[in-house]
């Protein structure tokens, strides 16, 4: 299986974790998607990071798909629940810091732009969204003694902001995420894959 990724994309980086947490061997290919790289164009038309090449050829894209594909076929305890109320909690957990890592992305395109085509409001509307998704997170009272999809991608998504908003306080009065950031950052597949 082949992997395209950037170093820097959560969205890849929450793949590569989940492959090693499910023991599934991958091979990572670094691709840069702005420069149109020919063989992820083949597998994804829209020309995004992570593109999933499964063993039988079939391209599988975005984040959560790919995730949900490493999971089935891997070993070990699942990390998104097959069905019910505790799948349902997962997912909500898994789509609200997907939401954070979106509001960040954004951010940081925005202010890639020139000066004086930035959208202030916009801006501002997306921090505003970004505190409210670490809000949601915090009440949610996540514990990397419970993994699964959703607490593997809110700790993908704590790194990434500070990473890339290091001027983004999103530890003050968030302790239960600060704690969770921290040990997970102490598991193996997150120490293999930190953001570069």
């Amino acid at each position: 299986m082949k992997l395209y990724i950037t170093a820097p994309s959560p969205f890849a980086r929450k793949c590569r974790i989940v492959a090693r947490e499910k023991g599934v061997p991958v091979e990572e290919v670094f691709v840069d998607p702005y420069a149109n790289a020919p063989e992820l164009l083949a597998s994804n038309p829209v020309i995004q990071v992570p593109s999933l090449i499964a063993d039988d050829g079939l391209p599988i894209n975005d984040s959560p798909v790919i995730c949900e594909y490493l999971d089935a076929i891997g070993s070990g305890p699942r990390l998104l629940p097959d069905a019910g109320a505790e799948r349902l909690r997962v997912r909500r957990i898994e789509t609200t810091a997907d939401g954070l890592l979106e509001m960040g992305v954004k951010l940081v395109l925005e202010k890639r732009r020139p000066e004086h085509e930035r959208s202030p409001s916009w801006m501002e509307r997306w921090t505003a969204n970004m505190h409210r998704a670490l809000d949601a997170l915090e009440a949610a009272d996540l514990s990397a003694d419970d993994v699964h999809i959703g607490v593997l991608t809110a700790g993908v998504a704590l790194t990434w902001i500070g990473f890339r908003h290091p001027d983004f306080d999103w530890s003050t009065g968030r302790p239960r995420l600060v704690a969770l950031q921290a040990a997970l950052e102490a598991r193996p597949s997150f120490r293999e894959t930190f953001p570069s």
